[in-house]
Formats: C-alpha cells, structure tokens, sequence
C-alpha cells in the first residue's frame, strides 16, 4: 500500500523518502528484483539483466577545484558500476546523462567521457548512449547494465552466525576527502583514493560463487551500508575493530587533524569495496578479510561496534 508523507523531502531524509517512493510502483512478472538492493533484477528471453542508476551533482558529490574532469568520470563509472558489483554481477553496458550549463568547456566533457571510458574498461564494459541536456550545475546520471553468471546476491540474506567479510580498501576515501575538505592535497595517496576509487570488481562475482548469503557496496559508510543488510535480514550485525590494521596513510591524516582514524574505516563510503556474509565454515579466498558477525541477538537492523552502539559514525545520507 502506498505510503503517505508530510512536510518536505529533507524533513523526510534520504531512506524514509525512498520507501515511501518505492511504495508507488507496481512491479510487473519480469521484475524478478526491484526496489531495496543495490540493483534491480529483470528477466529476458534469453537470461536475466541487472540493473542500477546513480548520479553526481557538482558541489555535493564532486568538486571542480578538486577534481579533474577525468577523475570525476573515473569516479562516476566507478559508483555505478559498483552497484552491479554488488549483486555478484559484471557490469556490461553503461547509458551516461549529462546535464550541463551552456557555457561548459566543451573539452571538460570530452575530459569526462575519457574517465568513463577508462573506467569503465576496466571490466570490458561498454559506454553505449546517453542523453544531453541544460542544467545550472554539472549533473551525470548513469545507468548500469550487468550479467550475473550465478544467483544474484541480496541484502536479505544473512543468518545467524554468518561472518561479515570486506573486499576492497576501506576508509581511503573518507580520508581524501577530510584532507581536501581542510584545504591540503597530502597525503596524495588519500586524496587520489577519494578522486578515483579502486572497486574490488572481481570480489562480487567472487562472493556470488563462494555462496555469499548476503551483500552491499560501501558507498555510504561501512556501518550504514551493513546496516541495509541488517535491517533487510532482520538479524543484527556486530563489527570487529580487532580485525582493521588501520593503514600508515590513514593514521596520518587522523594525527593531523585530530581525529581517531578509525572513524574513517568505520564512516568512510565512496571507496565502493563490497561487505558480504558467508556461512562460518566457508574459507575466504585472498583479498578478503572477515569484520565482524551476523548475531541474533539485540534489535533486528541494528550494527553494534565491538558490542556496543557506536556514536558519530553515520555514513552519508541525501538531505542531511
């Protein structure tokens, strides 16, 4: 049944809007996944598709006096085709919307289709059409269009016991980005992490063969990003900071502004690695590392730290 709001989007925020939105559409006999994960799942004459749209909007997810041109066509790919990712599934095609003030150097989105091409690829992915259209501040959208060789992988599938494992690097990002929000550009390794992202592109592919039960990309926070696992499980999941070995680069940045660098692993999205739950006897191939555990203990939807809540360490959200 659809549901109702008052007030506006912002008072709404980000998650509330989006369930009230979904509640909205109908979904036909060829929607074998809609709404709720990280792509949705249609099925073809001859398989299935995966399917996901993300977008950047100048001053709120990018900066032109931080990022190139380049870099951020790098970074939208990246975001995009993480989705795809994140479903255990290998992006294909990519259809890319920009949304751009007339007087635009016309060589800054030849700049930024060369990022999208480079990234994407990366995994033999393709850039196959788009749409162009005038906006008062540089808008890309892009939709993601991927295969998946086994079943795909939710959120929801979580149980008891599973161990939580992370592939891809955590809180690099976040770090790049505190740096470049005190008006520095070093460390250049945090800062280059946060211009163009390294997705762990073969780790989804990898979970959806090892059996993974349940998976998510951190582009918002790790522990908001395991929360939508939790909360669509309907377990609870309890993290491990024994298992960080926080890196050199990210201790540095913490000493010098001040602050505990493992709020950057623990609130630090954008680096697009991918979380997932396997069954405890499941061996781990290299490249992952297990985090914590799915427990059945306390409130479903709640991610403890440790066993405790954790304060200030939220992840992104729209609105706020």
């Amino acid at each position: 049944m659809p549901q109702s709001l008052s007030g506006t989007v912002g008072d709404a925020g980000e998650f509330v809007l989006v369930d009230a939105l979904t509640s909205r559409f109908p979904q036909g006999d060829d929607v074998l996944v809609g709404p709720g994960d990280d792509a949705a799942v249609l099925l073809l004459p001859g398989g299935q598709a995966v399917v996901s749209v993300d977008m950047l909007v100048q001053k709120r997810d990018f900066r032109l006096d931080w990022s190139t041109a380049t870099d951020i066509g790098h970074k939208a790919a990246a975001a995009s085709m993480s989705d795809i990712n994140a479903m255990g599934g290998r992006p294909t095609a990519l259809l890319v919307a920009l949304g751009a003030a007339p007087d635009l150097d016309a060589g800054w989105a030849l700049e930024l289709a060369d990022g999208l091409a480079a990234e994407a690829a990366k995994v033999g992915c393709s850039v196959v059409g788009g749409d162009i259209a005038r906006a008062d501040a540089i808008t890309i959208s892009i939709t993601a269009v991927g295969v998946c060789d086994h079943p795909v992988v939710r959120r929801s599938g979580a149980q008891p016991g599973d161990m939580v494992a992370l592939a891809g690097r955590q809180g690099w990002a976040e770090a790049g980005l505190a740096v470049l929000g005190r008006g520095f550009r070093s460390p250049r390794v945090v800062v280059d992490a946060h211009r163009r992202p390294q997705p762990p592109y073969d780790a989804g592919p990898e979970a959806a063969e090892l059996g993974a039960t349940s998976m998510i990309d951190i582009s918002d926070g790790l522990l908001q990003d395991l929360g939508h696992i939790a909360s669509a499980s309907a377990l609870a999941i309890d993290v491990d900071t024994s298992c960080f070995e926080v890196p050199e680069p990210l201790q540095a940045v913490g000493a010098a502004l001040g602050v505990d660098p493992m709020r950057f692993v623990l609130a630090g999205g954008e680096d697009f690695g991918v979380v997932a739950t396997f069954g405890a006897a499941r061996m781990l191939p290299a490249g992952w590392r297990v985090i914590g555990r799915v427990v059945d203990a306390g409130a479903p939807g709640v991610v403890t730290v440790d066993g405790a809540l954790s304060e200030g360490a939220g992840g992104h959200q729209q609105f706020r």
